[in-house]
């Protein structure tokens, strides 16, 4: 029997774009032939929860609590249930609105005696300097935004506390040594967002009838909705196979013992889908075959792990193109929580998403899962094949804006891409996650902005050199001062990871941290931030060898489910948790351009000590430094276009000389140099030969051996004021 597979990724992960995951298990499929449904049950839920039929059925559902019981109801539910009809009668035209089908809705929206408002639109008055900078559209959809957020608040105290837009029924993922918790809630009655996933569910698997089912988990806030469809799928089809992938499983599965779960799933796969997937298609269609790829199962009443397949993973290049067909791609929902412009773009927009690299071409930090295979193995896919990939896309989806999630994306690879964005004349828009190192030169980032690419996010973590150390980061926060000015100056937005609680960590440092936070803002050299607590977990360096870094494992068992965050104490004995609300709100108001000048004591409600950082120390070091030593082997690239040249004679003290003027047309501008006529005939040849749409890159060493075939003293005109002309508007040495 051939099979078909369907493969969803179940509530709940973004609004606004697909998780890739399913997208890239269908493009290697169809590299096999291998036929295939996806769905975002995640989207597919919000929609049919927040339309006017959903909250007539959820109002109705509600009104016990409000006309019946003596429950206890905030003030902020009882208005918003009084203010339903305004709800109702808003609803679809602002769902449109957010899928970008109604833009004139804006001009009402923001006349703000449209959408009915409760508590969430109390924060506006401390946002209204920010409308002065939004477009109608952005304002919005921002308070559009904070509409949803109060609908979706009635829906946590009414109906379910577990709903959440981006994570349903977190706390049963999070740390979930055991299964109990979960197995438990699993037995109760479906909820009432269960029901809505349930009817889907139900309508799509006798749509497509498939024979093998693969539901992936990336996050502990999908894994409650993954069992929940699986539990409903073994009851109401037994004949179809189970099958649990994903970012969860990889990280928190991997020493899986407890035989309930596969009262659920018949597999539980690790790592890398695609050799998996096929093995286990191949043991359907033969049940002698026998051969699996980092398959958990459960064998005569027990559960194994079998790896007994001798196939290797695929290399990147035969993966096959994400494939985002099947995914209602026009319905999702863009907002802004925030409007940092930096921050809203995990939530607002539409992006396809691709890997420039599989793993961390850098694998060393110490809280990082590095002894992972999603990790630890590295492989950098080509620039050509990845722009092969982006045109196909764009062909198919109609969208040109891109998110590369690698884990740190390769700064040779990075400039490779945006030379091949460039020489086929692509216009894209692109943003990734990096590392923070000095090879991001000005002159990448320029090249990197002239490609498409509008933002980068890094790992900054702990804002200090002796942290950054131990973590094995290779950075100083000196250096990522420089790095985030190149990128900003360049016009490409900056967000940063940053970590608290760090093992060993001090109070003076978390201090000393925070104020080199203030001052990258300040500075403008940071647009967006994330403050996270640092949290243990077995497959780092840390969690491997915790003796080496001041840490002790609160137990040495290992739980029957998931084991990746280990509770611990710190020889320093810091309650980290206390920074928690203090750091976070600091870095709200930083983010917005405010409250530089406030003392570090006015964010914390106890006391902290002073901070032993230097109120210049980020403006110290961005303190510009010319750089003359140029690599011989460093690229040398034109982004400009032809210019026109005319000669003309240069009299003085009658001596006269041959001149040449050369005249450049930039987008924004025109601008002219003047050189002697041998060197001006030579800098046309030289910006034909290295433009950036030639196949051939020239190095710097290339382009001196080329000047010194007809002329003399290259170093005094490659630094004269013509050439420096020149490196202002696309002349790059990369």
């Amino acid at each position: 029997m051939k099979t078909k597979l369907f493969v969803i990724t179940p509530p709940f992960t973004q609004l606004n774009t697909p998780y890739p995951a399913t997208a890239y298990i269908k493009g290697f499929l169809n590299t096999k032939n291998i036929e295939s449904v996806q769905a975002d049950l995640g989207i597919d839920v919000i929609l049919e929860l927040f339309s006017k039929k959903g909250l007539v059925d959820l109002f109705q559902v509600s009104s016990f609590r409000f006309e019946v019981s003596n429950q206890e109801v905030s003030d902020n539910s009882k208005r918003i249930f009084a203010l339903q009809d305004e709800y109702i009668k808003t609803i679809d035209s602002v769902i449109q609105f957010l899928q970008g089908k109604n833009p004139t809705l804006a001009l009402q929206i923001c006349q703000e005696d449209f959408l009915p408002e409760a508590s969430r639109f109390a924060q506006l008055e401390e946002l209204d300097w920010a409308f002065g900078t939004m477009g109608t559209q952005d304002k919005a959809k921002h308070l559009a935004t904070l509409y949803l957020e109060d609908i979706s608040d009635f829906i946590v105290e009414c109906i379910d506390e577990n709903f959440g837009f981006s994570r349903y029924a977190e706390r049963l993922g999070r740390s979930a040594n055991s299964f109990d918790a979960l197995y438990e809630a699993l037995q109760k009655e479906p909820t009432y967002i269960d029901s809505i996933l349930i009817s889907l569910l139900k309508e799509r698997i006798e749509t497509v009838k498939p024979t093998l089912f693969l539901i992936s988990v990336p996050f502990p806030g999908n894994l409650y909705s993954a069992f929940r469809c699986a539990q409903w799928v073994k009851q109401n089809h037994s004949e179809i196979k189970i099958s649990m992938g994903g970012g969860f499983p990889n990280t928190e599965l991997r020493s899986l013992s407890d035989k309930r779960v596969f009262e659920f799933f018949d597999f539980i796969t690790l790592d890398d889908g695609e050799v998996p997937i096929e093995e286990l298609i191949f043991n359907l269609e033969n049940p002698d075959y026998n051969s699996y790829k980092r398959t958990f199962l459960l064998e005569k009443g027990e559960v194994v792990y079998k790896n007994n397949s001798l196939k290797h993973d695929y290399k990147q290049a035969f993966v096959g193109t994400p494939d985002y067909s099947d995914l209602p791609l026009d319905k999702y929902i863009s907002v802004i929580e925030i409007v940092n412009p930096m921050h809203r773009m995990w939530s607002d927009g539409r992006w396809n998403k691709l890997t420039m690299a599989h793993g961390c071409y850098w694998g060393k930090c110490t809280f990082c899962d590095i002894s992972l295979d999603y990790i630890k193995v590295y492989e950098p896919v080509a620039a050509n094949l990845l722009c092969d990939r982006i045109e196909e896309l764009i062909e198919k989806t109609g969208q040109n804006g891109f998110h590369f999630v690698d884990e740190a994306a390769p700064p040779a690879l990075m400039r490779a891409l945006a030379l091949e964005i460039l020489k086929r004349k692509l216009a894209v828009t692109w943003w990734t996650n990096i590392r923070f190192e000095k090879s991001f030169s000005k002159d990448l980032c320029l090249l990197l902005k002239a490609s498409g690419c509008i933002a980068v996010s890094g790992g900054l973590e702990v804002a200090s050199d002796r942290l950054l150390k131990l973590i094995d980061k290779g950075v100083t926060v000196e250096q990522v001062a420089k790095v985030t000015r190149n990128f900003t100056e360049a016009g490409i937005m900056v967000h940063a990871y940053l970590m608290y609680g760090y093992p060993t960590q001090t109070i003076q440092e978390t201090v000393d941290s925070l104020e080199m936070v203030r001052q990258l803002f300040e500075a403008g050299v940071l647009q967006s931030g994330f403050w996270h607590q640092f949290a243990l977990t077995a497959h780092s360096p840390v969690g491997l060898y915790p003796e080496q870094f001041g840490v002790t494992k609160k137990t040495e068992t290992i739980g029957t489910f998931a084991n990746n965050d280990i509770d611990y104490t710190d020889s320093t004995g810091i309650n980290h948790d206390k920074f928690s609300f203090g750091l976070k709100k600091s870095l709200f108001n930083f983010m917005h351009g405010i409250c530089f000048d406030y003392e570090l004591q006015d964010w914390f409600d106890f006391k902290i000590p002073k901070t032993k950082i230097h109120p210049d120390f980020i403006f110290n070091a961005l303190e510009e430094q010319n750089d003359f030593n140029t690599k011989p082997n460093a690229k040398v690239v034109w982004l400009g276009g032809k210019p026109s040249a005319e000669s003309f004679t240069k009299s003085k003290k009658g001596r006269s000389w041959e001149m040449m003027s050369l005249t450049f047309h930039d987008k924004k501008e025109s601008f002219t140099i003047q050189t002697n006529k041998e060197e001006g005939e030579w800098l046309v040849e030289i910006l034909k030969k290295i433009t950036v749409s030639n196949s051939k890159n020239y190095t710097f060493q290339e382009v001196k051996n080329d000047f010194e075939t007809t002329l003399e003293d290259f170093e005094l005109f490659w630094y004269s004021k013509p050439v420096n002309t020149l490196r202002e508007f696309g002349l790059l040495v990369l």
